[in-house]
């Protein structure tokens, strides 16, 4: 970017300080949101794990025969959503779909040794970059963070 573009840029985020959308909780959250998702996609790679992969294989690990469908509930996407994931990891060698025995309709995921070591490098990996991310935030203002986050999500479960 050239030294006048920059100005320019500079200039732009200064005349945005005074913008109704620096008001806006949602605003903010968004463009919160950007800086965590590009940060945890250079921790992962970019041909690695992705927030909704990761976030697939976590509760796969910590509910071994979690169904499909209630792995989408959990996450709050669509279960058609899920499939790509659920292939994603599946090709990594990450987990296995097999047949819940009382209905052979329905496939629960089982993670894999190797689904459970990707998990435990990559949640090292991802609580370092929160670390490095939030650290200048203390303790308490963490926890309050996500308080206040859980607080809007549970919005979500009352509707």
């Amino acid at each position: 970017m050239t030294p006048q573009k920059m100005l320019r840029a500079e200039a732009f985020e200064d005349a945005l300080g005074g913008s109704d959308l620096e008001e806006l909780i949602g605003y903010n959250l968004k463009r919160a949101y950007v800086i965590v998702r590009t940060d945890f996609r250079k921790t992962l790679g970019e041909d690695g794990m992705s927030a909704r992969v990761f976030s697939a294989l976590s509760l796969c690990v910590r509910f071994p025969n979690i169904t499909q469908s209630e792995l989408a509930r959990t996450m709050g996407i669509e279960r058609s959503g899920l499939v790509a994931i659920v292939d994603r990891l599946e090709d990594n060698g990450y987990l296995r779909r097999v047949q819940v025995p009382t209905d052979r309709r329905v496939q629960a995921l089982v993670p894999t040794d190797a689904g459970r070591t990707a998990y435990r490098e990559a949640i090292k990996a991802v609580r370092a970059h929160e670390d490095t991310l939030f650290s200048e935030m203390t303790d308490d203002e963490k926890q309050t963070l996500l308080s206040l986050l859980r607080k809007i999500r549970a919005r979500e479960d009352d509707e």
